[in-house]
């Protein structure tokens, strides 16, 4: 089933008791993200696209949506982000991938941000409390097809050894 209600078609991705629409092109990466037991809040197969609209009202949000066009984003609970993270990169060599996932100044680094979260944000008639809630993990759509692929090789319990990275790409 697709459905075309938001910026990118979506299809419906059930697993066990999770059910959602999810943008087609993230939902390989969210069907094997459940399946491997972690949880999500939101995604986004094109940040870029996504935000082009901010740009009429927020014009100093030119860069950034430029900036992500072509950037896909997973929202996780901390824990469960922090899990999947780990998941991804002992289920595959330390490769260039593992390098731009693990290291903010490679080439075509994975952005990974805790974000703080404050509940007056939601609720404003409350007093501002700030509260760790969110991992979010944003990383370019040419990484997908690995991404997929480690999830699978960690749900079907492999893994790959340890072993030296090629960091010359971050200066070390």
């Amino acid at each position: 089933m697709t459905s075309y209600e938001g910026t990118h078609p979506t299809v419906l991705v059930e697993v066990g008791h999770r059910h959602a629409q999810i943008d087609e092109e993230l939902a390989p990466a969210i069907d094997a993200i459940w399946r491997c037991g972690f949880d999500t809040f939101t995604c986004c197969q094109d940040l870029g696209e996504s935000n082009a609209s901010w740009v009429e009202k927020l014009p100093h949000m030119a860069g950034y949506v430029e900036s992500r066009r072509g950037w896909m984003l997973i929202d996780f609970p901390i824990d469960s982000g922090l899990t999947f993270l780990s998941a991804v990169a002992n289920a595959g060599p330390r490769d260039a991938f593992y390098v731009r996932m693990t290291h903010w100044a490679a080439p075509g680094a994975w952005d990974v941000k805790i974000k703080p979260m404050d509940v007056a944000m939601r609720q404003e008639e409350l007093e501002s409390e700030f509260h760790l809630r969110l991992l979010q993990v944003s990383f370019p759509a040419s990484d997908l097809p690995e991404l997929v692929r480690r999830l699978h090789e960690h749900a079907a319990g492999r893994s790959i050894a340890p072993a030296p990275a090629d960091w010359s790409t971050v200066g070390r």
